[in-house]
């Protein structure tokens, strides 16, 4: 394996190990021990349902849907954990283990999924010894017609909601299209790449996202609203790269050997967008328990994954019908509209509603003149 990707991987590892270990009592969230054993609970749930490809796991968020009271800021802290063991680390464990078992055991290529399998079944007995069943309130049991009439009402009375929801659509599709895209814009004629250990820096770059999320919303002077804008800018600039490598590097026409200048480049720029997936989906559940009302959430959400999976499904079916930067542009495109949205989000989330205004009025009214 070339140089480059240990490289890559090291300095990576070095970073995520230098911010964990030079946390500080600012970069933590105080929390009470009923809370750390509720979370170390979903923490261990979460990540043996990661399966070895690195996927969100099978309930990763029912648990925390009406999350039993606790200060909503804890949630980020959750959610950032998750990503940071579940989506990362456990994820580049996992990879490394199926190699081990399909290359060095010589088990099979089957064998990571009976593997995959013991780990889901302690994952089951986990949740069954551990967990209580959340009925919800019966009073609000309603028919799936009237659940997403509702959350149409309320995405329709509530500019910020519909903000949120378009952001989250446009990344998502942008990131799952990224899935299909990595492997051919590294190896556009046959190069020989390690596409397990690639994989296992993408899920290195994640963390290391994660790592920075939980740092900056430990940070009561910065707000979630404001840094997003940083993240999808980056983002966009990141899956551009494939679209300037074309102008500026000549394309090498030599079929198979190793990866390509253009294709390190491309892969540098792939990082730091996996940064900014590790970055988003933290801080994303934070706006949504700041924004979305709890009880229709879920429904919300799922009506925003009603045109996201349209999209994904037409990009995948007519994927060999663009050139390749033209999906990379669409990606681009994409991220720098959800740019402009986060920018509008914090616009409108900093206004104070027309009830604080004639509070603020009737308390200047009511001071006294110091003459």
């Amino acid at each position: 394996m070339e140089v480059f990707y240990y490289m890559v991987f090291g300095v990576l590892a070095a970073v995520v190990a230098a911010l964990e270990l030079s946390k500080s009592n600012k970069d933590r969230i105080n929390t009470s021990s009923a809370f750390n054993s509720f979370k170390n609970n979903y923490l261990i749930v979460y990540s043996l349902m990661m399966d070895r490809e690195g996927s969100r796991a099978i309930a990763p968020f029912l648990l925390l849907d009406l999350y039993r009271g606790f200060d909503q800021q804890w949630l980020s802290l959750t959610f950032s954990k998750a990503i940071f063991l579940g989506n990362g680390l456990v994820a580049i464990v996992s990879g490394l283990f199926g190699n081990v078992l399909v290359d060095t055991l010589s088990l099979g290529p089957v064998a990571p999924f009976d593997a995959a399998s013991c780990f889901l079944a302690i994952g089951m007995a986990i949740i069954l010894s551990t967990w209580t069943e959340n009925f919800g309130d019966p009073s609000e049991n309603k028919d799936l017609l009237t659940q997403f009439r509702g959350a149409a009402v309320a995405i329709a009375s509530d500019e910020k909601i519909a903000l949120l929801g378009a952001i989250q659509s446009l990344f998502e599709g942008s990131m799952y299209t990224f899935v299909f895209l990595w492997t051919p814009a590294l190896s556009p004629n046959d190069e020989e790449i390690p596409h397990g250990f690639i994989f296992a820096t993408f899920m290195l770059s994640s963390m290391l996202g994660s790592s920075l999320a939980s740092r900056l919303m430990a940070r009561a002077s910065l707000r979630v609203e404001g840094y997003m804008q940083i993240v999808f800018a980056v983002s966009a600039a990141s899956l551009i790269l494939p679209i300037l490598t074309t102008f500026v590097v000549s394309p090498t026409k030599e079929k198979g050997g190793g990866i390509s200048f253009s294709g390190s480049i491309q892969l540098l720029g792939f990082c730091t967008f996996e940064s900014c997936v590790g970055i988003f989906w933290p801080s994303i559940m934070k706006m949504r328990s700041q924004y979305i009302p709890e009880e229709a959430r879920s429904t919300i959400m799922n009506f925003f994954r009603i045109p996201l999976n349209i999209f994904v499904c037409v990009v995948l079916y007519n994927v060999d019908a663009f050139p390749i930067t033209v999906m990379f542009g669409m990606c681009s495109i994409f991220l720098m509209v959800a740019c402009i949205l986060q920018r509008r989000l914090m616009v409108i989330a900093e206004k104070p509603k027309a009830g604080e205004w004639q509070m603020k009025e009737r308390d200047t009214e009511s001071e006294p003149l110091n003459i």
